[in-house]
């Protein structure tokens, strides 16, 4: 029953973190020194955006506890 539960949660985290926009040029940029790196800027989420963050660490959190329940039992 555990194995179906974390099966889920899985995929529906990998769904979520492929739903989620990029916060940064991309790695080419990272190389390349183009753009600039600011790995402190401030940048609010906002709408839906932070729903889906809320939901991604949430089912992050749940997916850990289950991990460690069923490792447990």
């Amino acid at each position: 029953m555990l194995d179906i539960l974390i099966l889920i949660v899985s995929a529906a985290l990998i769904i979520l973190t492929l739903l989620q926009s990029g916060k940064s040029d991309g790695i080419s940029s990272a190389f390349t020194g183009s753009g600039g790196l600011n790995l402190f800027a401030n940048v609010k989420e906002r709408g839906s955006e932070k729903v889906i963050s809320n939901l991604t660490l949430g089912l992050g959190i749940v997916f850990f506890v289950l991990v460690i329940i069923v490792r447990i039992i």
